[in-house]
């Protein structure tokens, strides 16, 4: 995995998985509709089976956004959260433009992801809905 840094102002993102910080993203997830019933063991296993992009003030973590990925062919972005007072001064976009200049997400040709309600946001990245969506299945447990 290629480790990145990316600074603006006081602010940075690292995919270096030692600076997780498991507690503040398991606060954060709690906050989430999706994901807040998620055990830190969930929690855990996941952000150690992704790429992570940890989003800080100082040395305090205060975003996060998970893509599972093979680095060629597909990537899924989940768990994209900023803390409630962080909202509004463009670190989602910046967050998302790290995650899509990413070396090795840059090409990837299946990028998909799941809002309730963010959808103007992302389409600004170029994601749209399902092109055939009688194509795709899941299981829901």
């Amino acid at each position: 995995m290629i480790i990145k840094n990316y600074k603006w102002d006081n602010f940075f993102i690292s995919t270096d998985p030692e600076l997780s910080d498991i507690d503040a993203i398991c606060s954060m997830l709690a906050k989430s509709y999706w994901a807040s019933t998620r055990s830190r063991d969930v929690i855990k296993n996941s952000l150690k089976n992704s790429l992570c992009f940890n989003l800080f003030d100082g040395q305090r973590q205060i975003g996060i956004a998970r893509v599972i990925t093979d680095h060629a062919t597909f990537a899924y972005l989940c768990d994209v959260f900023i803390e409630e007072e962080y909202r509004g001064r463009g670190l989602g976009k910046w967050l998302l433009e790290c995650i899509l200049d990413y070396p090795t997400l840059k090409e990837i040709k299946k990028f998909m992801l799941a809002t309730r309600d963010a959808h103007n946001f992302y389409r600004k990245f170029g994601f749209e809905e399902l092109q055939n969506p009688e194509k795709y299945m899941e299981i829901s447990r």
